[in-house]
């Protein structure tokens, strides 16, 4: 098995869209005589399921605060945050009736765990690692050109505060058509690690796993593949084209509406918005508020906008708010539709 990690001009690479973009480019264009493995560890970033809703996923205020990226991968599955205390191992391998069998893919990590003291790592539901019923992996997997491309995370100590509070949508009276991920107690795998790996680092621990799954003795003796620097150019074009724009992220969900409500000195304010693919399909607006315009002129100026605060508030701009909601201010409505 191949080893390859995001490692250019002697750096790693620690942007978790660059590393996403890099399996997917060996994945697309790179075939060897052997299985890929990609270990990775990253800055703090939300990954979500193909499928999902990143809208209804995460809590988009926590993250313009703390300025932690979306991304959206290719494969299925719920939405997980990581940072850089969880190694993700992702993997490219020949398909031999493994797909959709997380048990027998899993079977390595858990060996390798209990290699490393964890004697209470045991599989849940469909593809989750727990430890004492708390999880310390997700895993997923798709089936591209004859080929098992997936991967799962190792939460070693993760930020929990912060998982905790990214992973709590804020968004008020809202129904989506996407898959919705299933919450779960998630735990930590470094409490449960042998007396001698108490105080391993993150770039040791993913060593230590990469060695057990590889069986080797160290991680010098990894047969690797080393990424051109043409590799990396159509690499950072494919993370800028996709996992680090807007309309794979964001526009790429599916179809949901929300209502939303607030209280103002103008007055009650309720608006309700349809958007499909990151874009508002229809929006009405209700309250007791005072206005001598029509609204219909703002509903109709939004319906096609991308469901993007700067985008909307460019497009609040060309109206005197005044004239429609009375005392009601641009910031205050923003509030309401993004807050």
């Amino acid at each position: 098995m191949y080893l390859i990690e995001p490692i250019r001009h002697g750096k790693r690479i620690t942007d978790g869209a660059v590393a996403l973009a890099m399996q997917v480019y060996v994945q697309q264009t790179i075939f060897l005589d052997d299985d890929i493995l990609f270990p990775y560890y990253c800055d703090p970033k939300v990954e979500i399921g193909k499928y999902q809703n990143a809208i209804i996923e995460v809590n988009q205020d926590y993250l313009k605060k703390h300025n932690i990226p979306v991304v959206r991968r290719d494969t299925g599955g719920g939405a997980v945050y990581v940072d850089s205390g969880a190694v993700n191992i992702c993997y490219l391998i020949n398909d031999n009736g493994i797909f959709g069998d997380f048990a027998r893919t899993y079977k390595p990590a858990m060996k390798a765990l209990q290699h490393l003291g964890v004697s209470e790592i045991k599989m849940s539901g469909r593809n989750d690692l727990v430890i004492n019923d708390k999880k310390v992996s997700g895993a997923a997997m798709t089936k591209v050109n004859d080929r098992i491309y997936g991967g799962y995370s190792l939460l070693l100590d993760v930020d929990y505060d912060a998982m905790e509070n990214v992973l709590r949508p804020n968004i008020k009276k809202i129904e989506s058509k996407g898959i919705k991920s299933v919450r779960s107690r998630v735990g930590n795998i470094r409490d449960y690690l042998s007396d001698s790996y108490q105080s391993v680092s993150i770039e040791e621990f993913k060593n230590l796993i990469v060695c057990q799954l590889l069986d080797i003795e160290s991680i010098n003796q990894a047969k690797r593949y080393e990424l051109t620097e043409e590799d990396w150019q159509a690499i950072d074009l494919l993370a800028e084209q996709k996992y680090k724009n807007w309309d794979w992220n964001y526009g790429n969900s599916p179809q949901y509406s929300y209502k939303r409500d607030g209280r103002f000195a103008a007055g009650t304010v309720e608006v309700q918005l349809e958007i499909k693919k990151g874009h508002i399909t229809n929006c009405k607006f209700y309250g007791d508020f005072f206005g001598k315009s029509d609204l219909s002129q703002i509903e109709n100026a939004l319906v096609g906008t991308k469901m993007k605060e700067e985008v909307v508030r460019n497009k609040l701009q060309a109206f005197d708010l005044k004239d429609y909601f009375g005392s009601l201010k641009q910031e205050e409505l923003v509030e309401l539709l993004f807050g």
